[in-house]
Formats: C-alpha cells, structure tokens, sequence
C-alpha cells in the first residue's frame, strides 16, 4: 500500500507540474514586434525591403540582400504572408498519455524537439510545395491582444488543474469547418498544394501515430538514452530527426532522406550514396536530402564574428532555417535583420488538436506574428539545416555554401566543411535489421556527447 501511495504521490505532482506549466506557457505571444523600414529583412532566402513603395525604385547595393532575384521592395504584406505560412509547432497539452509516463503535455521541457519539428517541416514544405509557396489564408490569421490571451490562460489553467485532479482529459479540438473547400482555391494546383499542406501538418500531429510526431520522436529518443521529460539539444534531435525519417513508412517521403554531418564535416560521397539509393526497383531517381550540421558558435557564450555567419547561411535559398535558442529556451531561428535573428517560439502551451480528423483546423499551426532576438543572447549550441532536392542541387549547393564559409569566417578554420570521398565511420542504416539497433554503438557515444556538452533547455 505504502509504494501505491507513494505513486498516487508522484502521478499527482507530475500533473500538477504539467498543470502549472501549461499556464506559465500560454501567454508569451504577447509582445509586440518592431522591424525598422531602413534595413533589409532575410527569411529563409528571401529578402524583403519595407523602406521603397516603387517597386521599380532600385535598392541600393549596400543592402545586405546577397540573393537579387528574391529581392522583394516596399511589401510588408507578403513578408507577413511568407512568415505565417511556415509551419509553427509549439507545447500541447491534452494529448494522448505518452507510453512509459505519465505525460500528456511537453510543456517545460519538449521545445528543442519542438525546434527540430519545425526545421523538418519547412524541409518538407521545400520538397512537396516549393519556396514560393504561402498559406491562402496566412493573413486572416489574427492576433489576439493581451486581455484575451490573459483570461484565455486562467480559464486554461483551471480546466487543465481540475481535469488532472479527476484524471478526466476533454479533447478540445476546434470545431471549424472548411465551408465550401473546392471554391476557395483558383485552380487544381492550390487545391493540390492545399492536400500537402495538411497533409505534412498532419504528419507532425500529437498522436502516437503520427510519422514525425512527438510521441515518435521520444520513441527514437529512447535509444539514445532520453525519455519523455528530459531535455534535448540541438545535437540529439538532429540524429532522432534522421531516424524519423529514414524509418517513415509512407509513399510519398520515399523520395527524402536525412544525412548529419560528423565532427562538422560532411562527406560529400556519402551524401550522394544516400541520395541515390534506388527508391523502388523501377525507380532510379535520386532522393532529395536534409542535411543538419550540429555546430558551437562559440564556448560558453556565442562569439560575435560568427555574427556573418549566421547571416549567411539565413540568406542561402537552401537553408531551412536554425534550431537553436538562448540559454534555457530552444527557438527555431528562420531570418534576421541588422544584428536581430527572427525565430518561432515553442512555448506557447496550445490544446491537442486531431490531426486524424477530416478538415482539422489550421490556425494553431501557422504563428500570426514574428519574434526577434539579438544575435549576442544566442547560445552557441545550434544545429543548422539545408534542403537540396536532388544530386546535382547537392553539388551546386556544397559549392555556394563553402564560398559563404569563407566569406563570413573570420577564423582561421571554418565552423564545417564539405570534404569530397566517405567518411570513416560505418553507415550503419543500410544494414539495421532489428529495432534495437537503430542507433550504432559509435553514433550513441556521439549522441552521448552531444547530450554533455549542449546548453541545458526548458
């Protein structure tokens, strides 16, 4: 009796913890964001420029914008639009229980796996729709004030505190219909695009099912030594990312695969091997790839010259954005501008949403505004990504990305580098034969080192 009631014990402080913490965690979308109109803004690629109305007024070369042809003048609204359409996943709770724990909510602890969902989806919005693409409905998107988000968080913070108390869990899935669907979209390519879109929301949706979901992700997580309510680094979801999707079982991500980068090096034959594994006996297309480069910016605090850098590789059309953060709190860095990185925040605590459902709600999937940080509160601990749709995308990419390397660096030595031939290290993917081999004795020690020398993250 006496070990029951030491369960009762733990099970009611573990729910108390994730009740107090889905309050501490839905109000910081609060404050307001400012963006000077006299600097140039780079997201993801793309820069925008708010200072010049006359599209055909030219901008001056001093701008800072190094990719011309996404130069786009005078247009705060399609900076907003292009910002609300990438992909935003944050803390939920009411989710299913997580196997192994008492867990129904990530709050407090799950923001770098979070992070690197975040990463991973624009990866895939690249694959499927395409750096052009933006959301329809991005700008019908609002953004609530401070009073709403106030007495939405109370009223939050009783129900979740009284559900707990009873063991009771109310699924609160918004009930919003897509009326009359077909006619929103011009033509059978949005409509199309619209399919992929949800389709790779659904995807990273709170469910044990769910391809790259959280419930997921923990699972890979295990077999590096982490487990539901531990912290992640940049690092560790890098390598349970890779494991995601080389495990995927779904037609259409048959075509997409994961490479991360040793000791910041990548090897550029082993890219390659992985790109052109045959998809299917009748298919010798090679595979589009993510590569995530885990990197220090510095010892214990970021060193400003990697400031360059960092700006660089955010102004590459190839790059799918930063996990990254300040000490404590992971962020999913996506653009920046003058010496401010523009990120997505994760903690914010949101409802569970059934992604399973037919016409599941979007909004809580797309962030309404953008947050900014100087660069100088970065923790130096970060993984950055890059998309390359094919070999010959690989090839030219490797190319722009070394020639950035060695613009920005003002160290002697690079922070990675692109080395032609394989590594020494065993692909061990191509020969796992069991569940419990998914990781090989030399990459868990990597993991494991990984896991000591990143910034601790709430």
């Amino acid at each position: 009796m006496e070990a029951t009631g030491t369960d009762d014990v733990d099970k009611l402080k573990t729910k108390f913890i994730s009740a107090w913490n889905n309050m501490k965690y839905s109000w910081v979308l609060k404050t307001k964001t400012y963006f000077s109109r006299n600097s140039p803004v780079l997201l993801l690629g793309k820069c925008y420029h708010f200072k010049y109305e006359d599209e055909d007024e030219l901008l001056p070369t001093r701008s800072g914008c190094t990719i011309e042809d996404h130069v786009i003048a005078g247009n705060v609204e399609e900076f907003r639009k292009d910002f609300i359409s990438r992909i935003w996943l944050t803390y939920r709770e009411e989710f299913p229980q997580i196997e192994g724990s008492a867990l129904t909510t990530d709050c407090g602890w799950g923001c770098t796996l979070r992070t690197g969902q975040m990463l991973l989806a624009q990866g895939l919005i690249l694959h499927f729709l395409g750096r052009a693409w933006t959301w329809p409905d991005a700008l019908n998107i609002e953004n609530s004030d401070s009073e709403s988000w106030t007495s939405n968080t109370v009223k939050k913070f009783t129900a979740s505190f009284e559900a707990s108390l009873s063991g009771e869990r109310e699924l609160k899935t918004p009930t919003i219909s897509l009326k009359e669907k077909i006619e929103r979209y011009s033509d059978d390519r949005e409509m199309q695009n619209e399919i992929y879109h949800r389709k790779i929301i659904s995807w990273f949706g709170d469910s044990p099912l769910a391809l790259f979901g959280l419930h997921q992700l923990i699972e890979y997580g295990k077999k590096s030594g982490k487990k539901a309510g531990d912290w992640y680094g940049p690092g560790v979801v890098a390598h349970i990312l890779r494991k995601a999707v080389e495990e995927a079982r779904h037609p259409d991500l048959k075509g997409i695969t994961i490479y991360v980068a040793q000791d910041c090096t990548v090897y550029s034959s082993d890219v390659i091997d992985k790109q052109c594994t045959s998809m299917a006996s009748d298919n010798t297309n090679d595979k589009a790839v993510i590569i995530l480069v885990p990197v220090r910016l510095g010892g214990e605090r970021t060193n400003a010259d990697y400031l360059d850098f960092v700006k660089g590789i955010l102004s590459l059309e190839y790059c799918v954005g930063i996990i990254g953060g300040k000490p404590k709190q992971s962020y999913y860095f996506a653009g920046f501008q003058d010496d401010s990185l523009i990120y997505m925040d994760p903690h914010y605590c949101q409802s569970f949403v059934d992604v399973s459902i037919k016409d599941f709600p979007l909004e809580t999937f797309h962030c309404p505004s953008p947050k900014k940080m100087s660069f100088r509160k970065m923790d130096p601990s970060c993984t950055i990504g890059f998309y390359c749709r094919n070999v010959q995308d690989f090839k030219r990419a490797s190319e722009e990305i070394t020639k950035m390397l060695k613009i920005s660096s003002k160290e002697k030595y690079p922070l990675f580098t692109f080395v032609n031939g394989h590594s020494r290290d065993y692909d061990f993917t191509s020969t796992t034969t069991s569940e419990e081999d998914l990781f090989s004795e030399d990459e868990k020690k990597r993991i494991k080192r990984f896991s000591t020398e990143e910034f601790v993250l709430l």
